[in-house]
């Protein structure tokens, strides 16, 4: 399938600049995906985190290097992305279990990762509910965060939990535009750091018009087409989602994903749902 072949192209793209510098950017634009999708559908779609699969694979190719040349230590650190040896040597210990310098020894136990691939299954034995909603311009308010995308779901937890004793939620709802589409209090996983530091800013808010409070930000979103995704339950059923959103959706839909953020919106609890507000354009 095309998205398959897209995500293949941007795993070569990878693999070709595992030595030297590996723009993340880049392998999201070869994939046709906004650099804040691509991360996080990489780690849904393998559980790994995508610099997580680069250290694997770089310390998997260096050892091969240690095994089968002569080259030295802190050649091999510098063509695989580490600043000194003693980095290297920490990471190659903390993968392999051994020094690089063991590493040469005859009968010494590595570790290998090979090259990902990526294949499609069919799944689609739950359904998924969604609609497709046209949203004119609109802004948010509230408070930004930064979030770590390998630990976003637990950090964001604890973001919420935090806010929620801090009496956020009740200075949002006071911002909060009557009559708009995404009526509740929102969680903007916006742009801001993707790229090696893996980071992004995740904002608390809701759809409003008025001005940013103090510790507040405002965010404008422009006119754009939202797949609207139902999670029925609590706040943790969103997690589950976002996984189906990369895994079952969006290789068979005839959408691709934007580049504008993506909205949790959290509905009263009355409701007993919440909802995934993801733009997309037509492929």
């Amino acid at each position: 399938m095309d998205w398959v072949q897209r995500m293949e192209r941007a795993i070569g793209y990878v693999e070709e600049h595992l030595a030297g510098e590996l723009d993340y950017g880049a392998a999201a634009q070869i994939a046709c995906c906004p650099a804040g999708h691509f991360q996080r559908m990489f780690a849904f779609l393998t559980d790994v985190s995508l610099s997580e699969y680069v250290r694997r694979r770089r310390l998997t190719l260096a050892a091969f290097e240690l095994q089968n040349s002569s080259k030295k230590v802190i050649d091999l650190a510098l063509k695989y992305g580490y600043d000194s040896p003693e980095a290297f040597a920490r990471a190659f210990q903390q993968l392999h279990g051994t020094t690089p310098t063991a590493a040469r020894s005859a009968g010494a136990a590595l570790k290998a990762y090979p090259r990902i691939s990526f294949q499609f299954s069919i799944k689609g034995v739950t359904e998924m509910n969604y609609r497709i909603e046209r949203l004119a311009r609109f802004s948010v308010v509230g408070v930004q965060e930064r979030v770590d995308t390998a630990s976003a779901f637990a950090q964001v937890s604890r973001l919420w939990a935090k806010a929620q004793k801090a009496g956020l939620f009740e200075r949002l709802w006071d911002l909060l535009e009557p009559g708009h589409a995404m009526s509740g209090i929102l969680g903007v996983c916006a742009d801001g750091e993707f790229g090696a530091a893996e980071r992004f800013h995740y904002i608390m808010s809701v759809a409003s018009r008025q001005s940013p409070g103090e510790g507040m930000i405002r965010r404008d979103f422009p006119e754009a087409t939202w797949a609207v995704f139902e999670a029925k339950g609590g706040p943790e059923a969103i997690t589950d989602i976002w996984k189906r959103l990369y895994t079952e959706w969006l290789p068979v839909s005839s959408y691709d994903l934007a580049n504008v953020p993506t909205v949790e919106c959290y509905l009263p609890p009355e409701q007993h749902k919440n909802e995934l507000w993801v733009a997309v354009i037509k492929k």
